[in-house]
C-alpha cells in the first residue's frame, strides 16, 4: 500500500482515538480502499463503524437512499450523489462523520461532462459537506490512488476544523 496513503490513515487514527466521534464510509469507484485504509491501524474500532461498497446505482438507492430521480437527472458521478452519499452513511451507520467517493476511475464509462478519470469527493458530518471534483484521466490504478489520497486529506483536514472547535 501507498505510504502517502498509510501516513493520512495513521493521522486520522490519531485524530479519532481520544475522541467519542465515529467515522463511516460510502464507495463507489474505491471498491472499500477507503475503509481499508481507515481500518490499518490498531483501534480503529473505537471509531470507523462501517463502510459499504455500493458499486451500483441500485445500491446507492437502496442502501445509501440516493434517490433514483437524482441519478437519473444528475448521473451516479456528480457531486449531488456524493453528498447524498455522506448522508446516507452517516445515517446507515449513526456516524458523526462520513467521506464517500463516486467516479468513473477506467477505462470504460464516463461522459461527455463527467469524463473517464472524474471522481467526485464528499466528506462531511450532518451539519456540513465538502466536497471536490478530481479530473484527469491517468489510467485506473492512478485515478483511484489519486482520490483516495485527496480523500483521506480532506477527511483529515475536516476533522481538524470540526475536532478545534470542540
Amino acid at each position: 500500500m501507498n505510504i502517502k496513503l498509510k501516513v493520512l490513515s495513521r493521522e486520522i487514527n490519531r485524530l479519532m482515538w481520544n475522541t467519542d466521534k465515529t467515522i463511516s464510509t460510502a464507495e463507489s469507484c474505491s471498491s472499500g480502499r477507503l475503509a481499508t485504509l481507515l481500518t490499518e491501524y490498531p483501534g480503529s474500532s473505537d471509531f470507523f463503524k462501517g463502510g459499504i461498497v455500493a458499486y451500483a446505482d441500485e445500491c446507492k438507492e437502496q442502501l445509501l437512499g440516493v434517490s433514483k430521480e437524482l441519478i437519473a437527472q444528475k448521473n451516479a458521478v456528480s457531486e449531488d450523489v456524493a453528498r447524498e452519499m455522506v448522508r446516507g452513511a452517516i445515517k446507515l451507520f449513526g456516524t458523526d462523520y462520513a467521506v464517500a467517493m463516486t467516479g468513473f476511475a477506467g477505462p470504460g464509462g464516463g461522459t461527455e461532462d463527467e469524463p473517464i478519470g472524474s471522481i467526485w469527493i464528499a466528506v462531511g458530518s450532518a451539519d456540513e459537506i465538502i466536497t471536490y471534483h478530481q479530473v484527469g484521466n491517468e489510467g485506473r490504478e492512478e485515478n483511484v490512488i489519486n482520490a483516495t489520497y485527496k480523500a483521506l486529506s480532506m477527511l483529515r483536514n475536516f476533522l481538524n476544523e470540526d475536532l478545534g472547535k470542540e
